[in-house]
Order: structure tokens, then C-alpha cells, then sequence
């Protein structure tokens, strides 16, 4: 499982021109499920993303996470995450989950994300969505739940 995570001071998600996640300061979170991910790379990864300090202190140090912030949250699913680009001019979806594994892992990360934090926005799975943010900092990471 891959998510970029961008810290922001808005971003909405629109599907047929009607909003459908918006929120003020947090993070917008994209996520991409692959065939081999499990719930135990969604725990990881969520708390990865709720505890990774990314919001700036007093002192201006990024030393504050997202839960203590209260930052909050926008997910959007985005299989292309997963497309592999090394080969050719067209990219491979190979190592991509299938659509119900890719929205079952997909909610069930929203969920655990919920269970921590205050306010979790999300797009809509398998919809083409147009996402506005502003990027605060810019801050943006890219998070991976292979470890060694």
C-alpha cells in the first residue's frame, strides 16, 4: 500500500461538479491499494500517517502530528500509485488491486483513520474526481507499508 500524504491548508475533492470532501488545515492522503496489500498494511500505514509529525511546533519545527494538530483529513483513492512506468510509454497496472480488494482495503483504512482523528473527508472510489488543494509548505511524503 502507497499514500502520499500533502500537508494543506484546504483541499475539496469534486465528482460531477458536486464537492464531496472538503476540508481546511490538514492532509490530503492518496491512496493506492496493490493485489498483495492486507489490513495490516492499512494499520501501518494509518498510523503512520495520524502520528507522522508533519505540522510545525512554536518554534516553527515540523514536530506536531496530525492527531495533535487536529488536523483534518482528505483520502482519495488513486490506483495510478501503482502504475509502473519503467517499461514502454504506457504504464502497467499489474501490481494494482482489483477494484473490490482495492475498496475494501480502502475503507477499511478510512475507518481506522477515523477512529483517530477528528474529521475525515474522502472522495469517491472509482470515480473521476477533480482534487483542488493548497499546498502548505510546500510538505508532501511519500509513505510505503513494504518493509524490510
Amino acid at each position: 500500500m502507497k499514500v502520499v500524504v500533502q500537508r494543506v491548508s484546504q483541499a475539496e475533492v469534486c465528482v460531477d461538479g458536486r464537492s464531496v470532501g472538503k476540508i481546511s488545515r490538514g492532509a490530503l492522503i492518496f491512496i493506492g491499494v496493490s493485489k498483495d496489500d492486507t489490513k495490516e498494511d492499512a494499520d501501518y500505514l494509518a498510523q503512520k500517517v495520524t502520528q507522522l509529525r508533519m505540522f510545525e511546533d512554536q518554534n516553527g519545527k515540523m514536530n506536531i502530528s496530525a492527531v495533535e494538530a487536529g488536523a483534518e483529513m482528505l483520502v482519495v483513492s488513486q490506483f495510478t500509485l501503482y502504475g509502473d512506468c519503467r517499461k514502454g510509454r504506457r504504464p502497467s497496472f499489474d501490481q494494482a488491486a482489483d477494484p473490490a480488494k482495492g475498496q475494501e482495503l480502502y475503507d477499511y483504512f478510512v475507518s481506522v483513520l477515523r477512529a483517530q482523528n477528528k474529521k475525515v473527508e474522502t472522495g469517491k472510489f472509482q470515480a473521476m474526481m477533480d482534487v483542488e488543494l493548497v499546498n502548505d509548505g510546500p510538505v508532501t511524503f511519500v509513505l510505503d507499508s513494504l518493509r524490510p
